[in-house]
């Protein structure tokens, strides 16, 4: 069983690990160890901390131990009220596979700021593009190549009666 909850201050060293361990382990395969690391740079627990100021960050416990074990955020596409974005989905690598990732994208789905939006983005991982595929993102401006981040852009129409 798993229970989805708002991340807390005190979950961003847990959250930090997890995103750590989650990109060594898993997004690896994709990208080189020096491009990792350089980007877990801007994922320590203080910049986590900071993102949830301005976006809502849920987190993904397991409930018999409640070791954090997913995570995800969205918030406003650059401080747009119309437009928004998904960041830093991150789910454990011993539980990938499980439907996990779609529970995080279907909160996410559910949140006010996805709600309000008529366009929400993602920056998306090569690791992480046939699963954002699946869950309805398509290619920003049909562009199917990385950008200089090493990052695809996708994006997502909003077609709820609040946006």
């Amino acid at each position: 069983m798993y229970k989805i909850r708002r991340f807390l201050n005190n979950d961003a060293d847990e959250v930090a690990e997890l995103i750590s361990r989650t990109m060594r382990t898993t997004n690896i395969q994709d990208y080189s160890l020096e491009f990792i690391e350089n980007d877990l740079n801007s994922l320590q627990a203080t910049n986590l901390i900071e993102r949830a100021k301005e976006f809502h960050c849920y987190v993904l416990e397991n409930s018999e131990d409640a070791h954090i074990i997913g995570v995800g955020s969205i918030g406003p596409f650059w401080g747009s009220k119309i437009e928004s974005s998904l960041f830093n989905i991150f789910i454990d690598p011993d539980f990938q596979g499980y439907g996990l990732g779609r529970k995080i994208i279907n909160i996410l789905e559910n949140d006010d700021f996805f709600l309000r939006a008529l366009r929400i983005e993602i920056p998306a991982s090569k690791t992480a593009l046939n699963f954002y595929k699946r869950m309805g993102y398509d290619f920003k401006n049909g562009i199917s190549k990385v950008d200089s981040e090493q990052l695809y852009r996708l994006e997502k129409f909003n077609t709820s009666d609040r946006a």
